[in-house]
């Protein structure tokens, strides 16, 4: 029996269906029946989710290769909008053509940025014997493009997952430069009907997402850090970024891991004094960190 539409989550994804996106966002919903929406850039991923055309996004913050997706920190930030859940994921990148292709045919390699970052050494081998590796906006649409346009001596990176969905072959799987690539996606919304999902309401909220400015004070940031640490708050991440429009001036992103959410909140009470303009972006679960071992995800 077909799910009512309303039982139905609709996920905005950067990229087409097939995507790592796609991937992470089947294993964080697991049995729960959803529906991809796929969009090209980020941007227009906060676009629907702030005009509410979909239920709640999937972001890649974090690539253990390639480090922050940093554009998704302001974005989220000017969005508005709540970080509800976390997932990782293990990425496998493979090279994809047309069936009957063999590596030797190929000539062009299509990739998002990141992919092909994350698989360095395999194209360096490539670039040498001619091969042009070339970014395009997403992994999946490059498998998809070259299979609607029948390009032959032309490949893509991507998911096994979108080598099956368009009917492609996988020439070499595994091609990424280090086997322990993962991604951390994040959950974002502000849709009850998501909230009230047992993946979101059932969670320990053991992990926030802040966003501060500090004043031109010496030893500022020592001090906030200090005191997070006095409250027993794990600082798993910081990262900065320009303040546009004000030079030398910066917005600080960090991630706290915590045992006991009370005294969380005393350790949010206690910096706000030292911070300016500070946010909270979400509080949710730490995500589970997946074994090295690839997962298998079927349609």
């Amino acid at each position: 029996m077909t799910p009512l539409k309303e039982n139905i989550i609709s996920v905005a994804i950067q990229g087409g269906f097939g995507a790592f996106h796609e991937i992470a966002a089947k294993q964080f919903f697991g049995n729960v029946p959803i529906e991809i929406i796929p969009c090209e850039t980020f941007t227009d991923l906060f676009n629907e989710l702030q005009d509410k055309k979909a239920d709640c996004g999937i972001v890649a913050m974090e690539n253990s290769v390639a480090g922050s997706l940093l554009q998704n920190l302001t974005l989220l930030r000017e969005s508005g909008l709540s970080i509800m859940g976390e997932q990782y994921l293990r990425v496998v990148q493979n090279l994809i053509a047309l069936p009957g292709q063999t590596l030797s045919d190929i000539r062009e390699i299509h990739s998002h940025p990141i992919a092909i970052q994350q698989c360095h050494v395999f194209l360096n081998e490539l670039r040498r014997k001619g091969v042009r590796i070339i970014d395009s906006v997403d992994t999946a649409l490059s498998v998809k493009w070259i299979r609607e346009q029948n390009l032959a001596g032309t490949g893509a990176l991507g998911s096994e997952l979108a080598a099956k969905m368009y009917g492609m072959e996988i020439l070499k799987t595994e091609v990424e430069t280090n086997k322990r690539n993962f991604t951390r996606f994040q959950i974002i919304t502000e849709s009850d009907k998501v909230k009230e999902l047992e993946q979101i309401a059932n969670q320990t909220i053991n992990k926030a997402t802040l966003c501060f400015s500090l004043t031109h004070e010496e030893g500022r940031l020592s001090h906030v850090l200090s005191v997070l640490s006095f409250y027993n708050m794990n600082l798993t991440k910081i990262q900065s970024l320009p303040i546009v429009g004000i030079e030398w001036e910066y917005f600080f992103y960090i991630d706290l891991v915590f045992a006991d959410y009370n005294r969380y909140q005393q350790a949010l009470d206690a910096v706000k004094p030292l911070t300016e303009h500070l946010q909270i972006l979400g509080e949710y679960q730490n995500g589970q960190r997946p074994s090295e071992n690839k997962t298998i995800v079927e349609d």
